[in-house]
C-alpha cells in the first residue's frame, strides 16, 4: 500500500528516472493524478501539464461512453466505435451528444488551467500519470488523443493497476510503468492509506506550486549557464 498519492508519485519518479526518457513532459489526469504527477515532474525536472478528458455518454445510459472529448487546441474527439455502432448513432446524433458535454469541458479547462494553453508534446516524451487505473477507459482515450499530437513516445505511469488492464494499455502506449499489479483489484482507495477526495481548488493549487518550482529550476539553470560562460571567458583571458 502507498501512504498517499505523494509517496506513490515519488516512487514512480524513481522508476521513470531509470528510463532516461527524451524531453519528458508530464501530463496529469485530474483530479487524482495531479499530486502523483507533481512528484513525477519534480523527480524528472520536467514540465507538468494536464490532460482533461470528458466522457460522452450514450443515449439513456450516460455511464456508457460513446466518445470522449480531450482538451486541446483544438480539442480531440475520440469515438468508441463499437458503442456507436451498437446504438446506430449517425453523425448528427453524435454531434448533439458531444455538444452537450463541451460546456463542462470548457468549465474544467478554465478552472484548471485558466488561459494557459496546453504544452506542446511534439517530438517529446508524453508521460500520462494517474493515481491508478481500473478499467483503463479514460487512459486509452488520453493515449489515442496524444498520439495525434506527434509525440516521440507515450508513456503510461501509474502506481497501481490490474494486470489485464495493463495488458490492454500496453497495446496503446510505448511504455508502461506500474509499481503494483494486484490480480485481485478492487477499489483504488484500498491501495492507499490516505486517499482523500480532491477538489478543483486542490488541482489548481498543485499546478500553481509545480509551475513555481519549474520557474525556479529554469532560473537556476540560466544562472548556471551564465556562470559557466563567465568562467570560460576568464579562463581564456588568463591564457
Amino acid at each position: 500500500m502507498f501512504r498517499d498519492r505523494q509517496e506513490a508519485g515519488q516512487k514512480l519518479g524513481i522508476e521513470l528516472e531509470k528510463l532516461r526518457l527524451h524531453q519528458p513532459v508530464v501530463l496529469a489526469l485530474p483530479r487524482g493524478g495531479v499530486p502523483v504527477a507533481a512528484e513525477v515532474a519534480k523527480a524528472l525536472r520536467a514540465p507538468l501539464d494536464l490532460i482533461i478528458v470528458r466522457k460522452v455518454g450514450a443515449p439513456g445510459n450516460p455511464e456508457l461512453a460513446v466518445a470522449a472529448i480531450v482538451d486541446g487546441n483544438p480539442p480531440d474527439v475520440v469515438l468508441n466505435r463499437d458503442i456507436v455502432e451498437a446504438y446506430s448513432l449517425d453523425d448528427d446524433q453524435l454531434r448533439t451528444l458531444i455538444a452537450r458535454e463541451r460546456p463542462e469541458m470548457e468549465r474544467r479547462r478554465l478552472a484548471y488551467r485558466g488561459k494557459h494553453p496546453p504544452l506542446s508534446i511534439a517530438g517529446k516524451t508524453a508521460i500520462i500519470v494517474d493515481d491508478g487505473v481500473a478499467t483503463g477507459t479514460t487512459m486509452k482515450v488520453a493515449i489515442r488523443a496524444l498520439k495525434r499530437r506527434s509525440p516521440r513516445e507515450v508513456v503510461v505511469a501509474v502506481p497501481v493497476a490490474p494486470p489485464d488492464t495493463l495488458a490492454e494499455l500496453a497495446c496503446e502506449a510505448d511504455w508502461i510503468v506500474c509499481l503494483s499489479q494486484p490480480v485481485h483489484f478492487h477499489a483504488l482507495s484500498q491501495h492507499y492509506l490516505g486517499f482523500p477526495q480532491l477538489s478543483d481548488g486542490d488541482v489548481v493549487s498543485a499546478m500553481d506550486k509545480a509551475a513555481r518550482s519549474q520557474s525556479a529550476r529554469q532560473r537556476g539553470k540560466q544562472k548556471q549557464i551564465i556562470a559557466t560562460k563567465k568562467q570560460r571567458r576568464e579562463t581564456v583571458a588568463e591564457k
